[in-house]
């Protein structure tokens, strides 16, 4: 409305991105938007690149908004795959081999320790 003041926009910086986590195969994170942000994005369906980035959101390339999270629509979900470059969004075979050999070293370091669950954070 005209002559009364605006609420402050929400800014890249109150943008929260989480630890990557793997599971062999992918690299896994979370972004939590402000909740005022995240009534502006659709709910019903994934995020293309252009979308999340138009709404403030840096990651490395190579990151794919892959599933919804209904309970927090303001929390998206990417993933990407191991092994990921993270400066062309393409997986380099060599950076594929030494990212699964680490998480097959941390599996077995892990089970050498007591049998816990695998590492999450890379």
């Amino acid at each position: 409305l005209k002559g009364e003041p605006r609420p402050p926009a929400p800014r890249a910086m109150d943008i929260e991105y989480s630890a990557k986590s793997t599971d062999g195969t992918y690299e896994y994170r979370h972004v939590i938007l402000p909740k005022d942000l995240a009534k502006s994005i659709p709910t019903d369906r994934l995020l293309r690149e252009e979308e999340w980035r138009g709404i403030g959101v840096t990651q490395s390339r190579g990151w794919q908004h892959f599933a919804l999270h209904r309970p927090e629509p303001h929390v998206l979900l990417f993933r990407r795959p191991v092994g990921c470059d993270p400066n062309t969004g393409f997986v380099d075979p060599e950076l594929e081999r030494a990212a699964k050999a680490k998480y097959q070293q941390e599996i077995a370091e892990a089970m050498a320790a007591g049998g816990r669950a695998a590492p999450e954070e890379l």
